[in-house]
């Protein structure tokens, strides 16, 4: 990609970075490590065919962390500055320095073990700028929300259409030999269409998000689908409070997956405040269940070549057979633990979990097919998830099935169970997969779990 979208090419953010480093250590640092990033990008808004926002970015920024001390005996501290300029980045690094001088001593503390670092990183292709105009982003916004009012007259209302489009790039280094970066790029098309009149009114929404703008779906494509989507809301019920399966459709499922990652990451594990701790080579989810990290896909959104701290990153098993083979740690959680780190400061990368037991033939109709009686969960409210004791419960809307074919939509409904034995009841992970972030999943079907209504 040519360096022309930004302002700065990466040699020269390589030589701020080096400039930074040279500071740290003239200042008498025993270690120093720098992130230096710039990028661009535009946001637009149009709700009922009215333009409501413009947004254009340009911005950069430098953070740097500064070491002192001996390893096991260290301090560190931060700084950071949106001013590229030689004294800015020397004032600084001196606040930097100053911090890390009142410091308590920290023994995990220090840059990452050279073995650790990558030193010659892959090219994954993670950046297509789109190079879109503010007129041309609006008139992709309102094909989309005028693609949802289309469908059918009950679209009454819209919370509006969005076009996303960014690019940015950035270099890392530390000052034990590593320098890496790259350019990478995010974009968007969104809609969140209205169903029905007073009382009985309901939303829904949809979008497409891709590194390269051209295998994004097609505005039409979006409105069309969250339409439908809220359409099928209307005249939604409530339950009784009943024990029964419950089918997560995919794009909720990746946020089973999203509290997995959590309650095994570093973080959580030396603090002791997960309900998943020691389960390093214990099985977890049903045997059936294989989760894998790939880190170096061609384009993917969670590619990366190396972590937030330069440690390379590699593709692994993370559960196989349902039993855990490893954990989410950075350089500083590693050492807590007194273990190795896995490359993943910052997060997971292309996460993907699947069943041994899923056909190609399992699509989302035979997903329901295999839930026969029970819920189908399409909407989950609230931040209800216990990560020390793995207590779930939820709000929740989605739609009552019998004998695998949907009845009626159902609303104000809570979810309840314990994360532990959800992951150990996953009957069925569909091959309707879905990408959400870094995750991948098709819908889960789970056996059991409290469906609380009035």
């Amino acid at each position: 990609m040519s360096d022309s979208v930004f302002i700065h090419s990466q040699e020269q953010l390589q030589q701020l970075a080096q400039d930074v480093l040279r500071y740290a250590r003239e200042k008498g640092a025993s270690g120093a490590s720098v992130e230096i990033s710039e990028g661009s990008g535009l946001s637009v808004g149009v709700r009922k065919g009215s333009v409501e926002t413009i947004e254009q970015n340009k911005d950069k920024g430098m953070g740097v962390t500064v070491y002192l001390g001996e390893e096991g005996h260290t301090r560190r501290g931060n700084a950071s500055t949106s001013d590229f300029s030689a004294k800015a980045l020397q004032d600084t690094v001196e606040a930097a320095y100053n911090i890390a001088r009142f410091t308590a001593e920290d023994d995990c503390a220090g840059l990452p073990d050279v073995d650790t670092l990558e030193m010659n990183p892959l090219d994954l292709k993670l950046c297509s700028p789109w190079l879109i105009s503010a007129e041309e982003a609006v008139e992709l916004a309102k094909r989309c929300e005028a693609a949802a009012f289309a469908v059918d007259k009950r679209i009454t209302n819209s919370e509006g259409a969005g076009v996303y489009a960014q690019q940015s790039h950035f270099v890392s280094a530390n000052s034990r030999g590593f320098m890496g970066g790259y350019p990478f790029s995010r974009h968007t098309i969104s809609v969140a269409p209205i169903a029905g009149k007073g009382g009985n009114m309901q939303r829904d929404d949809w979008y497409s998000s891709m590194r390269d703008p051209r295998q994004l779906a097609k505005p039409e494509a979006i409105g069309r689908y969250a339409a439908e989507r809220a359409l099928a809301r209307l005249n939604a019920r409530q339950l009784d409070t009943r024990k029964c399966p419950v089918l997560f459709e995919a794009p909720l499922a990746a946020g089973l997956l999203g509290a997995f990652v959590q309650a095994v990451s570093g973080g959580a594990l030396y603090r002791k405040s997960t309900f998943l701790l020691d389960t390093l080579g214990k099985p977890v989810f049903a045997p059936h269940i294989q989760i894998v990290e790939d880190p170096h896909l061609i384009g993917a959104v969670g590619s990366a070549p190396f972590d937030e701290e330069g440690v390379k990153t590699q593709r692994r098993d993370v559960v196989k057979d349902g039993v855990v083979q490893g954990y989410f740690l950075s350089t500083y959680s590693a050492r807590k633990l007194g273990m190795k780190t896995t490359g993943n400061s910052g997060g997971s990368h292309n996460l993907s979990m699947t069943s041994s037991l899923t056909k190609s033939s399992d699509n989302f109709k035979a997903m329901l097919k295999k839930l026969d009686t029970g819920l189908l969960v399409t909407e989950l409210m609230g931040q209800g998830v216990n990560y020390v004791t793995g207590d779930y419960s939820r709000g929740a809307s989605g739609y009552w099935v019998e004998k695998g074919v949907i009845q009626y939509p159902v609303e104000e409904i809570t979810i309840a169970g314990n994360m532990k034995d959800m992951l150990a009841q996953i009957v069925a992970i569909g091959a309707d997969s879905l990408i959400r972030g870094t995750k991948q999943t098709g819908s889960v079907l789970i056996e059991c779990m409290t469906v609380a209504g009035n």
